[in-house]
């Protein structure tokens, strides 16, 4: 007679199951919650004007007091940059035999539905901090090389964002690198921030150097996105800014510091620093924070270990070889993982601001939140719907208080 197995005898034995829910991604929407917590300006549809004055004024020169002509004179020269909202979006969906199955606790360890709607929240806020490191144009990722196989593309974005702007079930547009021509869209699968992979159904004619555009971006070049820091602080001399021409006015253009696609170097953060005071002034109370991907902090950090010196004092003291707390040029140091590891941007809180139409909330149509899922046939399918939207605009009112290093070298082991 043969011993009974420990096979026979599973079907008797109880399965454990941690009460602990652990997330394996990360909701980091650290500049938005900035952003978010400034004061905001209600607007309308209507365009929101922010006055400002471009040019001094006045004709300054000698005379001769002696029967001299003095001259015409001139005064301030005014305009206004314009704001209005864009409108985003993040849908949920679940069926009824996935809430159905979750609904008390002798089913499940949460609620699919309780669980799910307390991090929709979440998930567009992390959405919205991502829009804030594009240009206006929905860019979110960049191609750097493809591999197709299958149906399906695998593309490796370029390190200077890599897949850190985009999320797993997200559906995104791929545009050729001049965004004008869309070539198709997909949804991101096999999401990989450790090695800037994503993949999606294969779409026909992607190339390297093509550029993710975020859904419902129809025309990038034209239609705007959230203005984003990259729109904000731009030195460039073309195009518009709010409304207003960059090539006539010199004024609207922020300080760019220029790093050359080498490492960071002392002088780069003070000669930053130095061209705000050079445009707004010595005496103004502008106070930057200087905001970084953690790649740009470890680069300036290697800096200060170069120079350090350690003493120690006669009694046990831990080691510890990495500075916690920075500053750079006096202005403190603040890394986010969501930033361009080639930028080092001096944000002045002073002068962001946030246009809000719409805050961010549950879509409701007449106090409803939740919408079920039309079939076909026009019957009702087993699953549910809902949105939370928000309508806004981020807008600087002061361009020449901005300034920012670009082309800075990635240093070794980001991708």
């Amino acid at each position: 007679m043969a011993a009974v197995s420990a096979i026979q005898v599973l079907g008797l034995e109880l399965e454990k199951v941690s009460k602990k829910l652990t997330d394996v991604f990360e909701y980091d929407d650290k500049f938005f919650t900035k952003i978010q917590k400034r004061p905001v300006e209600v607007i309308s549809n209507r365009l929101m004007r922010l006055p400002m004055t471009l040019q001094p004024g006045g004709n300054f020169g000698y005379f001769d007091p002696n029967g001299g002509d003095m001259g015409r004179g001139s005064g301030p020269i005014y305009d206004k940059a314009t704001v209005t909202s864009v409108w985003m979006r993040e849908a949920f969906e679940y069926t009824k035999q996935a809430e159905w199955g979750t609904n008390s606790d002798t089913k499940a360890i949460t609620s699919l539905v309780r669980d799910l709607t307390s991090r929709a929240m979440k998930e567009i806020k992390r959405q919205i901090d991502a829009q804030t490191q594009q240009p206006g144009t929905g860019q979110v990722g960049k191609i750097g090389a493809i591999t197709t196989a299958g149906g399906l593309d695998v593309l490796t974005l370029t390190p200077e964002f890599g897949a850190r702007l985009v999320r797993d079930q997200q559906i995104v547009q791929v545009f050729d690198a001049a965004m004008a021509v869309n070539r198709g869209s997909g949804e991101i699968s096999n999401w990989n921030e450790a090695t800037s992979q994503i993949t999606i159904p294969s779409v026909a004619g992607t190339i390297v150097g093509d550029v993710l555009i975020t859904q419902g971006i129809t025309a990038p070049t034209t239609l705007p996105a959230l203005l984003g820091v990259p729109y904000q602080h731009s030195n460039a001399s073309t195009g518009v800014w709010n409304g207003l021409n960059r090539a006539t006015n010199a004024t609207i253009r922020s300080n760019g510091i220029n790093g050359n696609f080498n490492a960071l170097s002392l002088p780069l953060p003070r000669l930053a620093i130095n061209a705000i005071g050079n445009r707004v002034g010595i005496d103004n109370s502008f106070d930057p924070t200087a905001w970084m991907h953690p790649c740009q902090k470890q680069a300036y950090e290697e800096i200060g270990q170069l120079v350090s010196m350690i003493w120690k004092q006669p009694s046990e003291q831990s080691l510890n070889m990495y500075f916690d707390k920075m500053q750079m040029a006096g202005a403190p140091v603040m890394d986010h993982f969501n930033w361009n590891k080639t930028r080092i941007d001096f944000i002045v809180d002073s002068v962001w601001g946030r246009a809000e139409t719409l805050p961010i909330g549950y879509y409701k149509v007449d106090g409803r939140s939740v919408f079920e899922v039309r079939g076909a046939s026009g019957g009702v399918l087993t699953a549910d719907l809902f949105y939370l939207c928000v309508g806004m605009q981020t807008f600087v009112t002061n361009p020449a208080a901005t300034a920012y290093i670009y082309d800075l070298a990635i240093p070794d082991g980001y991708v």
